[in-house]
């Protein structure tokens, strides 16, 4: 389907697409002509949202976010003042005006013109109620409804008011900009500044009433949160009173630190006892048994006051571990100390050993070794219980410190919300003390007449008919599946096309198609035949029976054959023209032959030796009859080879292909069969099979022929 179809479509219909726009321009014209002048009236008003002089306080670092929160609360804006509950304020102010006044905005309705002074006076009141309320009337309530439909009638009501009224914001500027067109300059100007005045008020009062409940609730849960922190924080100073806790972290690092100080000196004392019993074990192998008897009998009057001194030194020595080894401790240790190592010295200046032996110095390093070690294992044992002591604090100090840490997380968390609350306590304080305050910036006033637009209506009215007719005149070709030029036959079909014929009105005189005072009427058809008969002898190729069908009856087959049996007798050749055709003799009924099919084709010795077979054209009687039905094939066979060698074209008409057998019995003795399509017609489903069938004679079928075509598109 080609786009330059339509395009010629669209010129064949060009007076309708001319017609239609015009009568629509006219109409238009007529219709809008008495419309009254519109005027317009425009407020604006200033939000402060983009005044910078405003935002001091904003200290928002993300420009793209603070954008996108600027042009929500620019649209918040703008629907609030188209709310519905703002409209009917506006409502109620217009119907009021025009009942209190004798100079109404618009001409009185007929229910306006009805009302009587009560009535008037009890919709004064209640329209007064209602705006000062700012509530909606009822549609439930039969009064109220009544006063609605009042509304309605003067196109007071908020569906009228909205079709007129246009607010938008600015740009990117800070102002909102409120427009009303109406046919009066007063009512404009009006309705545009109630509105503006309405929506300031309802939108301070909505929003200090929000930022009062906010801060008063902000201020309830401020006071609740310093009371839990306060609660928690008393709770945690009454647990460390109680069990004596001054500051659990520093004091438990301090016994670790005492714990890690003894382990290390108990480490050191365990290892000077080993040493020093070793060393006394190598001391006592130098001994002979003579002289340890000995020097144990004489020195063992000198070891009372060594013993005694080492008494004194372990208990000062367990008061200096268990004092944390306190340095005062260490001087009095020190001197005793010193003390034991001179009365040492002394046992060793007696003699005490043999005086065959010099040994003194090996005796005195024993008892320093054995009062050294004495002195350890005392040391070991103090710090042992040191340690156990130490541990025992550290492990009661566990559960306290779970204890503590439990009550800081729950303070931890308080504080939290306690400050979380005081920052947006101080913020929405803030905030409401700086909130915007929007301002009318100027007042509305009555404007000129706007600009004429009825040229503009009446063109629009005239391109928008226009364009209708092109959309319609396209849908139609567009879903069109007539076939009216031969390219769209062989597309939808897929078989092969031998040529067309166009449609000639009136009666067609074949006997003068080629006259010369015919010509310039009858020469295209002449042509196209021509050409037809060309297409076909290269298909016949010396073969005689040309068999003519179509699809349904009424295609055009009857003048194709005869067109076509006079062209080839035109060219001297003797042609047999047959009308096969039983349930539709068109041929028969125009010629009115002599000699028939059945009579020919009958197997009948008596009939065929009187029928005599000088014609050009064999009719039928026709009725409800076949061609096998008259004869057998064979004998039918026989009687088309004698047709062969009397004639060089034998053209047969057959009947439809939606006949079945009637036609396809025709075809089974034709040498070629071509098919006859009558334009602006379309394939339906149920001819498929039929197609089918076509395709199924693979090279008996020469091909189509579109008859019936728009002569205009054969001349292109």
């Amino acid at each position: 389907m080609e786009l330059g179809n339509f395009f010629k479509l669209l010129w064949k219909r060009r007076l309708l697409l001319i017609l239609i726009p015009a009568i629509t321009v006219v109409i238009a014209f007529f219709a809008i002509k008495n419309l009254p002048d519109q005027f317009i009236s425009s407020s604006q008003i200033a939000t402060g949202i983009v005044d910078q002089s405003r935002q001091l306080l904003d200290t928002d670092p993300n420009a793209a976010s603070k954008e996108q929160s600027i042009a929500h609360e620019f649209s918040n804006l703008v629907e609030i003042m188209k709310l519905k509950t703002l409209i009917n304020q506006v409502s109620y102010q217009l119907i009021l005006h025009d009942l209190t006044s004798s100079d109404q905005y618009r001409s009185e309705s007929k229910l306006f013109k009805s009302m009587n002074p009560e009535a008037r006076r009890h919709a004064i009141e209640v329209f007064k109620e209602k705006f000062e309320k700012r509530e909606s009337l009822s549609f439930y309530n039969r009064d109220e409804n009544g006063l609605n439909e009042l509304l309605r009638s003067m196109k007071y009501d908020e569906r009228s008011l909205r079709k007129d009224l246009y607010i938008n914001r600015d740009e990117d500027s800070d102002f909102i900009t409120v427009s009303y067109e109406s046919a009066n300059p007063q009512l404009s100007a009006f309705v545009v500044n109630v509105l503006c005045s309405q929506f300031i008020d309802y939108y301070t009062h909505t929003v200090r009433k929000n930022e009062t409940d906010a801060v008063n609730y902000l201020s309830k849960q401020l006071i609740e949160k310093r009371d839990i922190y306060n609660k928690k924080t008393t709770e945690l100073q009454d647990y460390k009173i109680k069990n004596g806790i001054l500051n659990l972290d520093e004091q438990s690092k301090s016994i670790f630190d005492q714990i890690i100080v003894f382990n290390d000196r108990k480490q050191q004392a365990e290892k000077d006892v080993a040493s020093n019993n070793g060393a006394i074990r190598q001391l006592n192998a130098k001994f002979t048994p003579q002289e340890r008897g000995y020097v144990e009998a004489t020195v063992s009057k000198y070891n009372q006051a060594v013993t005694n001194t080492q008494d004194q030194l372990h208990i000062l020595n367990d008061r200096y571990v268990r004092s944390g080894f306190d340095p005062n401790l260490k001087v009095a240790l020190d001197s005793l100390q010193a003390k034991l190592t001179q009365q040492i010295n002394q046992t060793s200046d007696k003699y005490i050993s043999s005086p065959l032996t010099s040994k003194d110095e090996l005796v005195r390093q024993k008892i320093t070794l054995e009062v050294n070690r004495d002195m350890a294992q005392a040391s070991i044992r103090a710090i042992s219980k040191s340690l156990d002591e130490l541990n025992a604090k550290f492990n009661r100090l566990v559960p306290f410190d779970a204890t503590v840490k439990t009550y800081n997380y729950d303070i931890d968390i308080a504080s939290k919300e306690y400050l979380d609350v005081l920052n947006k306590y101080n913020q929405t304080n803030l905030q409401s003390t700086f909130s915007i305050k929007l301002r009318q910036v100027e007042q509305a006033m009555p404007g000129a007449a706007e600009p004429s637009k009825k040229i503009l209506l009446t063109a629009v009215a005239g391109i928008i008919a226009f364009v209708i007719c092109v959309v319609v005149f396209f849908i139609g070709w567009f879903f069109d599946e007539t076939i009216s030029q031969p390219a769209d036959l062989v597309k939808r079909t897929q078989m092969p096309l031998l040529g067309h014929l166009n449609m000639v009105e009136g009666s067609l005189d074949l006997r003068k198609l080629w006259d010369v005072e015919n010509r310039d009427r009858m020469r295209l058809f002449k042509e196209l035949t021509r050409a037809l008969r060309f297409e076909i002898d290269q298909e016949l190729r010396g073969e005689k029976i040309l068999a003519v069908t179509s699809l349904i009856n009424h295609e055009g087959k009857s003048v194709a054959g005869i067109s076509l049996a006079y062209s080839y007798a035109m060219i001297n050749k003797k042609v047999l023209l047959i009308d096969g055709n039983f349930g539709n003799p068109t041929l028969t009924e125009v010629i009115q032959p002599k000699v028939f099919i059945e009579d020919y084709f009958k197997n009948n010795p008596d009939n065929y030796n009187s029928l005599a077979v000088s014609t050009n054209v064999m009719g039928t009687h026709g009725g409800d009859v076949t061609l096998l039905e008259i004869s057998d094939e064979s004998f039918i066979r026989s009687k088309f080879n004698e047709l062969k060698m009397k004639y060089d074209v034998i053209i047969i008409e057959t009947p439809p292909l939606s006949s079945l057998n009637k036609s396809k019995e025709w075809i089974l003795f034709a040498n070629k069969v071509i098919a006859i399509f009558e334009a602006n017609k379309s394939l339906t489903k149920s001819q498929n099979d039929d197609l089918n069938y076509l395709r199924s004679l693979n090279g008996k079928f020469a091909g189509w022929v579109l008859n019936k075509t728009n002569p205009a598109l054969d001349n292109s």
